[in-house]
């Protein structure tokens, strides 16, 4: 259970700092490789 806290935290972090540096639709392809790459890890699916 903690390397699932662990991701979601890290997941925050990556979103926060692509939220800042990337623009348009460079930003929505990193925000959403980043929470299917979570995601896929907490669930299971890469873990």
């Amino acid at each position: 259970m903690d390397s699932s806290i662990i991701t979601i935290i890290l997941a925050l972090i990556a979103v926060m700092i692509a939220w800042k540096v990337f623009k348009g639709i460079v930003k929505t392809i990193a925000l959403v490789v980043i929470l299917i790459g979570a995601a896929a890890f907490v669930f299971g699916g890469l873990g």
